[in-house]
């Protein structure tokens, strides 16, 4: 049976970092975030994204998803909204993608909102990566080209690393790449022993 593992992480923790290294590794990973940027360009979806939005975040039809996503993280309701119509897809997807995985004996899912949308419940294990706040401030000002101000805001928005550890089974702390590297190994291993031992 597959275990299915949740990786998340608050802004700029660098879980998509952790998440390619276990994917180095050989374990299958989902990146969630991609694929939702993804299927937010089906026919589909962009037809629901106008009728909640209308066409304002739209130029040629096509979605203008840092328009939105301004919108969105400013107004919790209109986040919801959204969110009601991504994650339905994206978990539709998913469930499509785990059937051409189910070989292996794990697989990573890795979002952002794990715990926030309550999809935690959906997994096996979760693991948490942290790192210091200021680390995270600077590298999503230098990845989004964006103000801390913004930044702080967005973090306002999910859950604290306090309340996001108290539901995972695993935490590395991303400081390093090496102390990183090193908390994937361990936690293989004990994987590894659950493994064998199930």
């Amino acid at each position: 049976m597959t275990k299915i593992i949740g990786l998340t992480g608050g802004i700029g923790s660098g879980k998509t970092t952790i998440a390619n290294h276990f994917k180095s590794l050989g374990i299958p990973v989902y990146i969630a975030d991609e694929e939702a940027r993804k299927l937010m360009q089906s026919d589909e979806i962009v037809k629901a994204i106008k009728e909640t939005f209308g066409s304002d975040f739209f130029e040629k039809d096509v979605l203008n998803r840092a328009k939105l996503a301004e919108a969105v993280f400013n107004d919790p309701d209109k986040l919801k909204e959204l969110n009601a119509i991504v994650h339905p897809a994206v978990k539709k997807h998913f469930k499509q993608w785990l059937l051409e995985h189910n070989n292996f004996p794990a697989v990573i899912y890795e979002a952002a909102i794990l715990f926030e949308s309550g999809s935690y419940k959906d997994f096996d294990l979760i693991i948490t990566v942290t790192a210091p706040i200021e680390t995270r401030i600077q590298r999503v000002i230098a990845r989004d080209k964006t103000s801390r101000e913004q930044v702080l805001k967005r973090m306002e928005a999910q859950w604290t690393d306090e309340q996001r550890i108290s539901k995972s089974h695993f935490v590395i702390e991303n400081d390093s790449i090496e102390n990183s590297i090193k908390e994937i190994e361990r936690i293989l291993k004990i994987l590894k022993i659950r493994q064998n031992e199930s």
